[in-house]
Parts: structure tokens; C-alpha cells; sequence
């Protein structure tokens, strides 16, 4: 081989090389497909699906460890209560394994926070701890009310929420000093909470009510209700903070729409219709644009934050809900 063509070839792989990485590292969207049991991986820059992960019967919502290589799903059960986790790497779109959660019924909301994942059990009214490190359901605290549905976390880890869709209240559990024991503290609200998120600086939590129409505003240091206000919405289904914590997305699974709130005046900016059955709501980290999911379009609309006007749609697969962004 010529000394030309050598380092030609040593050019050409090092190019190569050093676009793997790159690669590696570009952000992805996975959107969990509850009609046809699969977790999508999709390119946000193309909007087209890279890989699919098989999972459990009926997957409601995924949540990604903090290094962004695995995704947890709750396999929620479609005719059947579900009773699993799928654990899932996001490289290879597989389901690397399957937690077993015994006589702990209907998995839904679930958070990763200080390396654990966090999930509720419905059936069971209660909230689980599951740990990646050592492949056990090692903490299980009762809530005691219906519906236990979604869960939040403060961004230090010392405050989780739940909200109770049948019991019309929120559940807030403190971690104790020195990380020892939780104390529980149940929250009023109004009909029917399912919608929950903190605010980014970890002073609020907003959950909207899918019965009467209002939102109800708890402040994290005293877990009392503040304000409680209405919003017009039909059911709603998500709410979700902007990552500058300046505005507060809804969706209305009924009226196929998205609300838009100021955090500040909690006015309404704007109301966007997007399709059939808005849920589960995604803002990107850099706060360009927003995901909403239409379980009843099997895609994606696209909304841009800064125009507060849909942009786009991305076909997903079948059932699209929880999302989470890598």
C-alpha cells in the first residue's frame, strides 16, 4: 500500500470515528405506544421513528435514568391489571429485562429521582420505590386514597406528590432528615386531580382537575393549597411547566385542546386546538417547543413555545401517551 492511500484510509477512519460520538449523543424522543405495547425512539430533527422496544401489556409512562441509557415503563395493563416494569436500553431498543411487581396492580406515573424510580400502584393505593442498582421494589409506602395516578419530585429529591384521581386530593411525602422515613400529608383539592407537575424552582405544585374544570395551586413548604382557580377545560389529562417556569401547558383530553397559562398572573395566554384526545405533555430542555401527545391520532403535535402556535405533526404508533426526552 502507497503512503498516500494510507493515510488516506487513516483520514477517512478517523472521520468516521470521530462522528460516532455525536451520534451517540443526539437527543431523541420516546414516546411509550399504550395500543400497541411498544416504546418509540424518535429523531426530533426528522421526526421519524429510529428504533421501537417491545414492553409489557398496556405502557402508560417512561421515565429515563440520569444518564439517558435507561428507559422505565409502566406497564399499566390494558383488560388486565398490569404488574410490571420494563426496563429497557435505549441503544439497542431492547427490554434488557422485566420487573415482577407481584400483588402490586396497575403501575402509572413514574419519576427517576436520586438514582431510584419512583412509580404509583394504583390497585394498591400506594407509591413504590424501585432500585436499579440492586433489582428490587425496596420501599412501598401506602397513600390511602383512590386513583394514585401521577407522581412528581421536588428538584432535590426531599418532596414527592402524588395525585389521587378518586379521592380528590393530593398526597405529599417528605423525606426525613438524614434521608430517614417520609412523613405523609394529604392535600384537598378539586374533582378529580390527575394533571401534576413542580414548578423548576421547586416552590409550587399545580394539578388540574379533570371533573370540575379548576387547577389548584400547592405551595411545597407549608403542602397547603393556595389558589384554586378555573380554567374552562372539559377533563383534563397533563399539565406540564416550561423549563423557564414562566408558562403552564394543559391539555383537555375531551375538547382536543392545549391551554396555555402564565405561572405569574394565572391567566390564560392562549388555547391552541390540536386533535383527538390530547394526554401527555413534553417540553423540550432548552424550552424551544413542546410535545403533546394525540392518543387518538397515534402521532405527536409539535408546538412552538416562543409563537405559541402548532408547527408540526409526528406519527408515532398506536396509542402515543408518556413521553421523556434523552
Amino acid at each position: 500500500m502507497s503512503p498516500n492511500l494510507a493515510r488516506a484510509l487513516a483520514c477517512a477512519l478517523f472521520a468516521v470515528l470521530s462522528v460516532v460520538p455525536v451520534l451517540a449523543q443526539s437527543p431523541s424522543l420516546l414516546v411509550v405506544n399504550k395500543a400497541e405495547n411498544s416504546l418509540a425512539v424518535l429523531d426530533p430533527a426528522t421526526g421519524k421513528v429510529i428504533s421501537r422496544a417491545q414492553t409489557g401489556d398496556g405502557p402508560h409512562e417512561v421515565a429515563l435514568s440520569a444518564d439517558g441509557k435507561t428507559a422505565f415503563v409502566t406497564n399499566y395493563g390494558a383488560k388486565t391489571p398490569g404488574s410490571s416494569l420494563s426496563v429497557i436500553d435505549v441503544a439497542s431498543a431492547k427490554e434488557t429485562h422485566r420487573v415482577d411487581l407481584g400483588p402490586l396492580r396497575r403501575p402509572h406515573g413514574i419519576i427517576v429521582s436520586g438514582g431510584f424510580v419512583y412509580f404509583t400502584i394504583e390497585a394498591n393505593r400506594a407509591l413504590a420505590r424501585y432500585d436499579p442498582s440492586s433489582n428490587t421494589v425496596d420501599w412501598l409506602m401506602g397513600t390511602g386514597e383512590g386513583g394514585t395516578h401521577m407522581v412528581v419530585a421536588t428538584p432535590d429529591g426531599a418532596n414527592l406528590f402524588t395525585s389521587n384521581i378518586g379521592s380528590d386530593s393530593v398526597t405529599a411525602l417528605a423525606r426525613g432528615q438524614g434521608g430517614q422515613g417520609w412523613s405523609v400529608t394529604r392535600i384537598p383539592v378539586g374533582k378529580g386531580p390527575e394533571a401534576i407537575d413542580v414548578s423548576p424552582d421547586g416552590k409550587e405544585v399545580w394539578t388540574a382537575h379533570l371533573q370540575d374544570g379548576g387547577v389548584s395551586i400547592i405551595d411545597v413548604a407549608t403542602r397547603k393549597v393556595t389558589q384554586t382557580f378555573d380554567i374552562g377545560t372539559r377533563r383534563s389529562n397533563r399539565l406540564r411547566f416550561t423549563p423557564d417556569g414562566r408558562l403552564v401547558l394543559v391539555s383537555d383530553l375531551e375538547a382536543g385542546t392545549l391551554v396555555v397559562l402564565d405561572r405569574a398572573t394565572r391567566k390564560e395566554v392562549k388555547r391552541l386546538q390540536l386533535g383527538k384526545a390530547p394526554s401527555g405533555i413534553l417540553a423540550v430542555p432548552d424550552g424551544s417547543r413542546a410535545y403533546v401527545a394525540l392518543t387518538g391520532e397515534n402521532a405527536l403535535a409539535v408546538v412552538d413555545l416562543k409563537t405559541l402556535e402548532t408547527i408540526g405533526r409526528v406519527a408515532t404508533g398506536a396509542g402515543p401517551d408518556g413521553m421523556a426526552w434523552r
